[in-house]
């Protein structure tokens, strides 16, 4: 079976579950409306912020709202232990936090279409953080309404569905919004996506009530820090020794060309006049798809050429990517330069992604395989988010065309990172190990 039909029967699988198990279409609502809040915070709301005249360094700093997701982590213990009033006791403790944060999202939404980022900054600020606090609580009720609600044999297929839902509320908070921006204004495409809201608040309502674990089977919050953090990460110094910091130097530094270049990316397509009909058809509608066929390629390669050498031509890929940026930068308004910068950038950075995380899933250890590829998921966003606050003020200071260059530059260490991999104890066959069962996790 060759993997383009290997894959296309596992859609077909996927979506047959769908239609047949009330659960997985459940799940596609609900990562629908995971999926829904992030680039209304994030990409889209960059766009809006700079085709009104603010700052590149302001739009950078907003940038930090996003690491509301990564510290998700903080909260969840409250949310896994408390019930909330009225609500809870309606609907039980995983759908009543999931309603407050869908409500949460939706009427943040609301309110930042009735301002004026020009005019008031501020305000629109108030509400980001509002949703990207509210979606970061969604995405924690979702998890564990997730894994309450199905067995381990079905977590795959529901995860499926959520991943196709999220992918869906992406095009439309991406593509959709710009487009309704572009032909009604900013106000009515922030107040359609709080309207498509609806669609995961009618998930929640008809979603089965799942019983939580009772309270009294929780461990106390020193012995749950053990177990999350203390004990996966001893357990990674253990197999890995000293070479352990060589790993984690190459996860912090692999993906942060990417992350840091994408927070200019919407802010330069407006400096260079594309129109939001434009960038919603070439980077949120056709880049997608690129991305999706640079992702399985990164799956192949990964099972063919194994890990290593994955990830060099990953790292190379996704640093060098960032250099079509700069031509377009010194081009101007160029629609063809446009689609091949986003082409080569999305396949890139898709492929390399699929490489880091199959690594990280190869470093972990059964008896700490989820908390250790979260610790791990971790290390790799939140510098890029750290950092990405400050790009705003690099493109004010040098400019977009060697603002990118710099970015590419990164590159440098990663390649010698990942050469120097090849030569710690026992990375060879561990990576032969996993490339050879074709362990590739999914985000």
């Amino acid at each position: 079976m060759t993997p383009l039909s290997g894959w296309l029967d596992g859609t077909r699988r996927t979506l047959r579950d769908v239609a047949s198990d009330r659960r997985m279409a459940l799940m596609l609502v609900l990562g629908f409306g995971a999926g829904l809040p992030i680039l209304l915070v994030f990409a889209t709301l960059s766009a809006w912020l700079r085709s009104v005249g603010i700052a590149r360094s302001e739009i950078g700093l907003l940038s930090y709202v996003s690491l509301a997701y990564s510290l998700k982590f903080l909260w969840a213990p409250v949310i896994d232990r408390f019930d909330l009033p009225v609500l809870s006791r309606w609907l039980g403790r995983r759908r009543g936090w999931m309603l407050a944060s869908q409500l949460l999202v939706a009427g943040s939404l609301v309110a930042m279409s009735r301002g004026d980022p020009a005019q008031s900054l501020g305000y629109v600020v108030v509400c980001a953080l509002l949703i990207a606090f509210a979606s970061a609580t969604q995405d924690i009720v979702v998890d564990g309404w997730r894994i309450d609600a199905a067995p381990t044999e079905r977590q795959g297929m529901m995860l499926a569905a959520y991943q196709l839902g999220y992918a869906l509320a992406r095009i439309c908070a991406g593509a959709g919004a710009l487009y309704v921006a572009d032909a009604f204004g900013w106000a009515p495409a922030y107040g359609t996506m709080a309207a498509l809201m609806l669609v995961a608040i009618v998930g929640t309502l008809a979603a089965p009530k799942v019983q939580a674990r009772d309270p009294g089977q929780r461990r106390g919050w020193r012995a749950g820090l053990q177990e999350a953090v203390v004990e996966p990460f001893a357990d990674l110094v253990r197999r890995k020794g000293a070479g352990l910091a060589l790993i984690l130097a190459l996860i912090t530094l692999y993906r942060l060309p990417d992350i840091v270049s994408g927070i200019m990316a919407n802010p330069l397509y407006i400096d260079m006049k594309f129109s939001l009909s434009e960038i919603a058809t070439v980077s949120k509608v056709y880049g997608v798809w690129v991305g999706i066929a640079g992702a399985f390629a990164g799956g192949i390669a990964v099972s063919r050429l194994g890990m290593h050498l994955s990830l060099l031509i990953g790292g190379i890929a996704a640093s060098a990517s960032n250099l079509m940026f700069a031509w377009l930068a010194l081009a101007g308004h160029d629609l063809p330069l446009l689609v091949a910068s986003i082409s080569i950038d999305n396949f890139a950075g898709a492929f390399a992604g699929t490489a880091l995380i199959a690594y990280m899933s190869g470093l972990t250890s059964p008896a700490f395989a989820a908390t250790q590829y979260a610790l791990l998921s971790s290390l790799y966003a939140l510098p890029g988010k750290f950092v990405g606050g400050l790009t705003g003020f690099a493109v004010e200071a040098m400019g977009y065309p060697a603002f990118f260059v710099m970015t590419a530059m990164v590159g440098i260490p990663v390649v010698a990172l990942c050469l120097a991999l090849r030569l710690l104890p026992g990375e060879r066959d561990e990576v032969q190990d996993v490339a050879a069962n074709g362990a590739v996790a999914r985000p």
